[in-house]
């Protein structure tokens, strides 16, 4: 089994939850997002957020705007709209399901 491989898929596999969670509680900006994430131990790289950010975009669960700001270019802030707010309650349903379903499992005796 190749752990390494195996780690990353699973993280992969919650990025998407991970974002919403973290745009739910305010608007950020991709640096903002990619710094909380990593302060949970989740590391992750712009190439791997943009293309995520846009397809939350495209699938209307997120808006952005562009705000000025005082040192460099205008940034993209993200929003998360009444529809992400409902695939994100979606997704905590789904995560609570399963991590209940992995502790049952950890704690059956075969």
């Amino acid at each position: 089994m190749n752990l390494e491989n195996t780690q990353a898929q699973m993280r992969k596999g919650i990025l998407e939850y991970c974002i919403l969670l973290i745009i739910s509680r305010q608007d950020a900006y991709v640096s903002d997002i990619i710094h909380k994430l990593k302060d949970s131990r989740i590391i992750v790289v712009e190439g791997t957020i943009y293309p995520m950010l846009t397809r939350l975009k495209n699938a209307g669960l997120l808006a952005y705007r562009w705000e000025e700001s005082p040192q460099g270019p205008p940034r993209k802030y993200y929003s998360i709209t009444d529809k992400g707010r409902s695939g994100l309650s979606e997704l905590e349903n789904s995560w609570n399901e399963m991590t209940q379903a992995i502790q049952q499992l950890r704690n059956q005796s075969f």
